[in-house]
């Protein structure tokens, strides 16, 4: 009778418990479910895109309500309630959550503003910045050319080994048209190009990803790199066919090169904006530099993508000077039409 006792006095205590935990679940709902009950039905008409169907109370109340619900779900949870209430509010703090702070457009509608406006509307707002990579390009093009005519031992530091194979100073006129006509289809040409085309991106992506060191490293780049381009120039030059390894580059480098341009723009804006924040803070003022360039560094990806596939196309295609001018001067206008005469900026757009 004494170990029933004690057992039966075990269950009666269970029994209370339980019985004590659903008064408490249910004193908790009930205290709370209004708030729960507005917030549900304004995350509904939200999910349902009826957005005219909310009342300008029921907007201002809502990040009010999230804050409600999500205190409630953490009250909740430490005080062990009971399962289906924990379910619902985590259901709904979800829910909720994506409505007040999730992203507001879906892909297709971040992309129709990224090319309806946004990416030229960020080119264009680090305008200075272009300019000045424009003008270091200009000069690494100048002292690289400078530099081989000076001495053409330059010409191997200048230019990386994968790019020279037969294209060397002393190469004759036939041996360097060689590699500019008649043999699209050979591996040789497809390994330069690829060389090229991953020497050029890498040179981008950098220019970008080391802006933050006050703009420095995107200058040295820049110069470096188109130092390489002017020792090509000057090579080509020698032999009377500057003209044709002009056309022969410009096919995809007037997309390519342009791409490196807005790479270090982008670069020299974070940079300057570090070292002149004026005054706000300089994590602020870097932040908000980093989010326009991100968007420029965006369309750069695009390019440079594009590049590639006019280097591999057009090499096969395209086998006279006329015609590779024809599709480099006509992709150079297509990109500076975009970036400077379309000027239509939607509303929201990541560039502003």
């Amino acid at each position: 009778m004494a170990i029933f006792g004690l057992f039966g006095g075990k269950a009666v205590t269970q029994d209370a418990a339980i019985e004590a935990a659903a008064l408490r679940s249910d004193r908790f709902r009930q205290e709370r479910e209004r708030d729960w009950q507005r917030l549900e039905a304004i995350v509904a008409k939200m999910e349902r895109g009826r957005y005219r169907k909310l009342s300008d109370d029921d907007v201002l109340a809502l990040p009010v309500l999230y804050r409600t619900v999500a205190s409630s779900l953490s009250v909740a949870r430490e005080t062990s309630l009971d399962a289906a209430t924990l379910a619902y509010l985590e259901g709904l703090v979800q829910r909720a959550w994506f409505q007040v702070y999730g992203p507001r457009t879906t892909l297709w509608a971040w992309l129709r503003r990224f090319f309806g406006g946004g990416w030229s509307a960020a080119v264009r707002a680090i305008a200075p910045e272009l300019l000045a990579a424009l003008a270091l390009m200009v000069i690494g093009t100048v002292v690289g050319w400078l530099l081989c005519a000076q001495d053409p031992d330059w010409y191997y530091s200048l230019v990386p080994g994968g790019f020279q194979d037969t294209r060397v100073p002393g190469a004759s006129r036939e041996v360097l048209s060689a590699t500019l006509f008649g043999n699209a289809g050979q591996d040789g040409l497809s390994v330069f190009a690829a060389s090229l085309f991953s020497h050029n991106a890498g040179i981008a992506i950098l220019c970008f990803a080391l802006g933050f060191a006050f703009g420095v490293p995107p200058l040295l780049l820049l110069v470096q790199n188109t130092a390489t381009l002017g020792a090509m120039l000057w090579l080509f030059h020698g032999q009377g066919l500057i003209v044709d390894f002009a056309a022969w580059l410009s096919i995809h480098g007037t997309t390519e090169l342009l791409a490196i341009l807005l790479a270090g723009g982008a670069g020299l804006h974070v940079g300057r904006s570090m070292a002149f924040p004026g005054e706000r803070a300089i994590m602020q003022a870097a932040a908000e530099a980093g989010q326009r360039a991100a968007v420029v560094m965006a369309g750069v990806v695009l390019m440079l993508v594009i590049a590639g596939m006019l280097e591999g196309l057009g090499r096969q295609l395209i086998d006279h000077t006329p015609g590779r001018f024809m599709v480099g001067g006509s992709m150079l206008a297509l990109w500076l039409v975009y970036f400077f005469a379309f000027r239509r900026v939607p509303q929201g757009s990541e560039a502003q």
